[in-house]
Formats: structure tokens, C-alpha cells, sequence
């Protein structure tokens, strides 16, 4: 059983998992669904979530047959929608991990009436989505009928990577603090699995994989029927990941990251409750695009802050690149672009 209800026994969901070797999807439109189980007597798994995004082994005890199971390599994917307060209710904060472990898209609710009928349809998206699913099903036995592949980045991505990532991570370090940077090096992971992903599609792109119901898959630009034991695209044991491929994922993961710390400033704080945004946001907020040391002591003036404190905050964000020093007493708030770039991302 490849899709498993979350409304579940932890035994439950682990007999599942473990009787599809391993494999799991997990889909619920509400949120609290997950929620509910977890703060049952005996449906919390959130332990075996946690292990299932680092592959790691999930063990479990099944009474029945008084047996001891271990599921290797354990694949999970969850796919969650919820409002802002299902999100806290199943995770009230970041502490345990299970925060970083996801991919968070926030959505700004627009006061606007869209057309409900300009997309017109024979077959609605039943048989389009089938369409799709068959031509990935073509490119999945071509996969795993052969042997594992290696996936590489350049040296050249490699430093990319690096650099990027630091750059996030002292970025955020500044913003959120130390409970934010499990997600940021979880978001680094997360990159370079949709860097391989992108690059396992390349196979089926090489060889224009299409899949048609009456005759099954064939190549759309050779109109060949494909066999069930063909080889497609570069099969090759060694996937070197293109740069198209890895700039997208760093672009993905710079949109995703600001998304992510939206949904971690309104998750619960524990005592003692720090004001979200704190104090040094609000303050890098308020700054407007440019501005000198006058500027920035009269906007720490109107929120209180003394100007030794102050002085160290802009130190800070010079350090981490939220800001940048054009010339002497010449200031530029970039953190301001990164909200733009936020807002722009929330009307696609």
C-alpha cells in the first residue's frame, strides 16, 4: 500500500510503510489530520518522519506477532495543506527537528474573484495527470532496471554550493538565530536532491519519453514504440548534474528559505516569548533603502534602541551582507530586495 492515511496508529503507519519495502506517500489537504494522530496515545510517528528524511532505519515492535521489524532506507514523502494554526498544532515549535524536515510554500490570502471557468476542459485533470504519471512510470523501469547511479556536482558547483549556503546561513544566524539553522542546512540537502532529480529527468528528456494509451511509451521525436527493457537517455552509472539543473535548485531554495522563515516566526515560543519579529529585525526592516549613520540612529531613536546597540546591530548586518557599506557613511539596505523578491514570489 503505497499511500498511507495519516489518520493512523504509529504500529500502524510503520506496518504500511514496511510492508511497501520501505516506500510511502503521504497526502492530506488538512493539515490537523497529521496533527490529531500525533497527539494520540499511539498514533505519534514523528520520530519515524524524522528518520524517513535521512533514510534512517525505523524500528518498531508489532504485538501481534510478537515481532521485531526493522525498515531499512526508509522513503517517505508528505505532501501537507493547512492554515497557519495547523502548522503550529502539529509542530508547536522547532526544537525536535521535524520543522527543518519540511518544504514550507506560504500563501497570501488576495481579496479577489478569479474566473472558476476559464480553464475548459473535455476530461478535467483526471486523465492529464494519468498522462503524466504513465510517462514517469516509462522513465522509473528504466531506472531500476539497471544498476544504482552516482550523482556529481563540478568542483565549480561545489564551491557554489558552499558559498551560497554560508551566505544563507549567516544571513539567517542574524535574523532568526541558532533554532533557524537546522533549516537552512536541511534546505542545503533538500537542494541537492532536486539537483538529482532534475538530472534523473534529463534521461527522459533526452529521449523525448512519451506515453500514449493505445500503443504505450514511445519516442516523440522518432515515433518509435519503446520496448519494456529499452535503455533511455544517459544511463550511464555517473550523473554529472548540468548547471541549468543547479541553478535552478539554489533558486528554488532562495524563495523557499524566505518562506520557511515566515512559517517559523509565527510558530509558538516558549517562555520566555520573544516578540516576533524581534526587536533587530524590526529595526533592519524599518531602515529604508538607503541611508548614513544619521538616518539609522534616528529610526533606533523611535524604537527605543540605544545607539551602542544599534551601531553593533549595523556591524552585524554589514558582517552578514543584510546590508551593504557603499562608501564611508554610505549605507544600502539589500534585506529590502529580499522582500520584494518574497512578495513577487507569492503573485506568481
Amino acid at each position: 500500500m503505497l499511500f498511507i492515511p495519516a489518520n493512523n496508529s504509529s504500529t500502524g503507519a510503520y506496518q504500511l510503510l514496511g510492508d511497501s519495502d520501505g516506500r510511502g506517500l503521504i497526502f492530506e489537504t488538512e493539515g490537523d489530520t497529521l496533527a490529531h494522530a500525533f497527539k494520540s496515545d499511539y498514533g505519534n510517528y514523528s520520530d519515524g518522519f524524522r528518520k524517513a528524511f535521512h533514510h534512517e532505519t525505523i524500528s518498531y515492535y508489532r504485538r501481534t506477532d510478537r515481532e521485531f521489524v526493522d525498515i531499512e532506507s526508509p522513503c517517505l514523502s508528505t505532501v501537507l495543506s493547512g492554515t497557519p494554526k495547523q502548522v503550529s498544532a502539529l509542530i508547536p515549535n522547532a526544537e525536535n527537528g521535524l520543522f527543518s524536515r519540511f518544504i514550507f510554500y506560504f500563501m497570501n490570502v488576495r481579496p479577489v474573484w478569479k474566473n472558476v471557468f476559464a480553464s475548459q476542459t473535455d476530461n478535467g485533470l483526471d486523465d492529464y495527470f494519468e498522462a503524466l504519471g504513465n510517462e514517469f512510470y516509462e522513465l522509473y523501469k528504466v531506472i531500476m532496471q539497471d544498476e544504482p547511479r552516482q550523482f556529481h556536482l563540478t568542483a565549480d558547483q561545489q564551491e557554489q554550493f558552499n558559498q551560497f549556503f554560508g551566505q544563507i546561513q549567516e544571513k539567517y544566524m542574524n535574523l532568526q538565530g541558532l533554532d533557524y539553522m537546522a533549516t537552512i542546512r536541511r534546505l542545503g540537502l533538500i537542494a541537492y536532491c532536486i539537483s538529482m532529480i532534475f538530472s534523473a529527468l534529463r534521461i527522459m528528456e533526452m529521449r523525448h519519453i512519451k506515453y500514449d494509451k493505445n500503443i504505450g511509451a514511445f519516442d516523440s521525436t522518432t515515433g518509435e514504440i519503446l520496448s519494456k527493457s529499452c535503455q533511455t537517455g544517459d544511463t550511464s552509472h555517473k550523473l554529472i548534474c548540468e548547471e541549468r539543473d543547479f541553478q535552478a535548485s539554489l533558486s528554488m531554495v532562495k524563495v523557499l528559505v524566505k518562506h520557511s522563515s515566515k512559517v517559523f516566526g509565527e510558530l509558538p515560543q516558549e517562555e520566555p516569548k520573544p516578540t516576533r519579529m524581534n526587536k533587530k529585525e524590526k529595526f533592519l526592516y524599518a531602515l529604508p533603502h538607503t541611508f548614513n549613520r544619521q538616518k539609522y540612529l534616528e529610526v533606533a531613536k523611535t524604537m527605543s534602541i540605544p545607539a551602542k546597540t544599534v551601531e553593533g546591530y549595523i556591524a552585524n548586518f554589514v558582517k552578514s551582507r543584510l546590508i551593504h557599506r557603499e562608501a564611508h557613511d554610505q549605507y544600502i539596505n539589500t534585506s529590502l530586495e529580499d522582500i520584494q523578491d518574497s512578495k513577487d514570489a507569492e503573485d506568481v
